[in-house]
């Protein structure tokens, strides 16, 4: 009976080992984007859709799912009631959703109430008028709110103590004048903030780099400056940075993905692998870049890790400018 045992049990554990080390792909994969199509969100979800398709990482293809509503609120508060365990969507999100749950924008959810997957890049902030602007250069537009803030109208994918609010009221504080005098019209995200203001219902966007690639192909609008460090490569490196302008303003944004938080290991796993593979390929990292996003390879526990810390920081800053009220 012994050798049969054996062997049976060695049968067994053959049988099951493919299960235990390999991470099932998503059945019906799915990236919501938290905000009507165009914009930010849209953007990162096209970069899984296509560049997962042409790096040949996901098997079955990938549908884009639009949710607006509060920046991002919406879908953050229905991946934590009705679709918390869903193992096939993942949900775009960026430097922005971050600074919303730091805030309390996102009500009784925090940064805990998420699996954070993967980064797909980062972006910069960005300083963006029509091209016919009587704002030449950034010295004119920052001039002009200095002299009152209340002048330029600005517009952008997000209410006050929003991301895009914050780009914009950096930049109104670097010329000590006060963001709260500031005239911001806020939109629900990047897609309607472009409309506005190639339509001329506001003079200044405080968008996101990526965003205007296609844009200043077609050469509608002009953006003013980086809010980065340094100049960055072609095609934005005839952008000047705010900085080599005398304004040293900067903004960085990650874009990334999240699930619901009672998704299982196997389904997080799942993903993570999935990131990790297209990020190996050539095909994915050429989408990422043609899309105007810059390299930021961040997956699983350091991606967890990342987004925490991240927070922290935010609430810091966010109590600084006086959006979150200090308990005495």
């Amino acid at each position: 009976m012994k050798p049969l045992f054996l062997a049976a049990t060695l049968a067994a554990a053959l049988f099951t080992l493919p299960t235990l080390s390999v991470a099932a792909t998503p059945e019906k994969p799915e990236c919501v984007a938290p905000a009507k199509p165009g914009g930010g969100f849209d953007l990162t979800c096209r970069i899984i859709q296509t560049g997962m398709l042409e790096a040949k990482t996901l098997e079955a293809p990938m549908q884009v799912t639009f949710m607006p509503g509060g920046i991002g609120a919406v879908a953050y508060n229905l991946f934590n009631t009705t679709r918390t365990d869903d193992p096939n969507a993942v949900v775009a999100f960026s430097s922005g959703s971050l600074l919303n749950i730091a805030t309390g924008k996102y009500g009784e959810w925090t940064e805990k109430d998420a699996r954070w997957i993967a980064t797909a890049g980062t972006d910069y902030g960005a300083v963006i008028v029509k091209a016919d602007s009587p704002y030449k250069d950034l010295k004119g537009l920052m001039d002009a709110l200095k002299a009152d803030p209340s002048s330029v109208i600005v517009g952008a994918g997000g209410s006050v103590g929003s991301q895009d609010w914050m780009k914009a009221a950096l930049l109104i504080k670097a010329v000590d004048a006060d963001p709260k005098k500031m005239r911001y019209v806020a939109f629900d995200g990047g897609g309607e903030s472009i409309a506005a203001l190639l339509g001329g219902n506001i003079g200044v966007y405080t968008g996101d780099l990526a965003e205007m690639a296609a844009h200043l192909e077609a050469g509608t609008m002009r953006v003013l400056a980086v809010m980065h460090s340094d100049r960055l490569p072609a095609p934005f490196d005839k952008i000047p940075t705010a900085k080599e302008q005398g304004y040293d303003v900067q903004w960085a944004i990650i874009r990334g993905y999240y699930m619901g938080k009672k998704a299982s290991d196997e389904a997080y796993n799942a993903w993570v692998e999935l990131f990790k593979k297209s990020f190996e390929s050539d095909a994915f990292n050429k989408v990422v870049k043609d899309k105007g996003l810059f390299e930021l390879k961040l997956t699983g526990k350091e991606m967890e890790d990342y987004v925490m810390q991240d927070v922290a920081k935010l609430r810091t800053l966010a109590t600084d400018m006086g959006l979150i009220e200090v308990k005495k």
